[in-house]
């Protein structure tokens, strides 16, 4: 894990916009933990402040360094027009002006996950967000894609590498143009499945330098999965949909350190590393 030589003088504070809506999820337990361990083990002073967006309609302002944006419940299409949403792209369009600035030397880096993901991917229209003809549940393989090569984010990852997917909506059908206007590059898709008549769904976008998102879930650590996916009602749920099959695999995936752990233990930190590269200094 790069280390990063970081001014003593300097806090990073990072903001964690929480789209659960209340929900139970095990997605913001596993976002603390992964920044208390990356800041620890980097022995760096860092703080992190959380916002209930749906609940409370609140957002974080530009004091802070790096932002997460959780995934959630729920449809990404229905919360148009909505108070909170208005406050969430409120919040998105300070983060743009912010590094749109030249005189912002230290730029605001930002990191969306699934439901957050989904939202931006409608507000640029850089793709068809849709319905799922099923729930995409379990342990995938996600397939790189060339631009996904020089992507720092994506560094130590095989191809494919494994993720924990739990979505009903998807991003699908690409809209090169925006894309190439943007500047923003598709880093990764779906499994293929010849099988089907689907298109496989984008499950990575680099945005611009600063903001990043992927529709998977790169926080998912074993431990909490494997308690979630063993519950009563959460074993009988999947095998009921899916077979006793299928819980059984993802159970083993989980327990494989090469599976998502191996992506827990490389995305995120990647991104606060890339984070914190600004605050760099140089030894001579």
């Amino acid at each position: 894990m790069f280390v990063p030589m970081v001014n003593d003088a300097k806090k990073i504070r990072i903001a964690i916009l929480d789209l659960y809506e209340g929900h139970p999820n095990q997605g913001m337990r596993c976002l603390r933990e992964i920044i208390s361990q990356w800041s620890e083990y980097n022995n760096l002073d860092t703080e992190f402040d959380e916002y209930d967006v749906r609940l409370k309609n609140t957002a974080p302002d530009m004091t802070y360094d790096i932002y997460i944006a959780s995934g959630g419940p729920g449809s990404p299409l229905e919360s148009r027009y909505t108070d909170w949403e208005k406050t969430f792209f409120i919040w998105l369009n300070e983060v743009e002006r912010w590094n749109d600035n030249p005189a912002n030397q230290q730029k605001k880096y930002v990191f969306f996950i699934c439901h957050s993901f989904q939202l931006i991917c409608r507000h640029y229209n850089i793709g068809l967000v849709t319905k799922r003809k099923s729930t995409a549940f379990g342990i995938f393989p996600v397939h790189m894609l060339e631009d996904a090569a020089d992507e720092p984010i994506f560094n130590g990852l095989r191809d494919p590498f494994y993720s924990v997917d739990s979505r009903d909506y998807q991003v699908i059908q690409p809209n090169h143009s925006i894309l190439e206007k943007m500047g923003a590059s598709i880093l990764c898709i779906e499994k293929d499945r010849p099988h089907v008549p689907y298109e496989r769904a984008v499950m990575g976008v680099r945005f611009n330098d600063y903001m990043i998102g992927t529709q998977f879930h790169p926080e998912a650590d074993a431990v909490g999965m494997t308690m979630y996916f063993q519950t009563e009602e959460k074993k009988k749920t999947v095998i009921e949909n899916h077979g006793e099959d299928k819980w059984k695999s993802m159970i083993e995936h989980l327990n494989d350190p090469d599976k998502i752990m191996w992506t827990y233990n490389h995305i995120l930190p990647n991104f606060l590393n890339k984070a914190v590269e600004q605050f760099q200094e140089v030894l001579v």
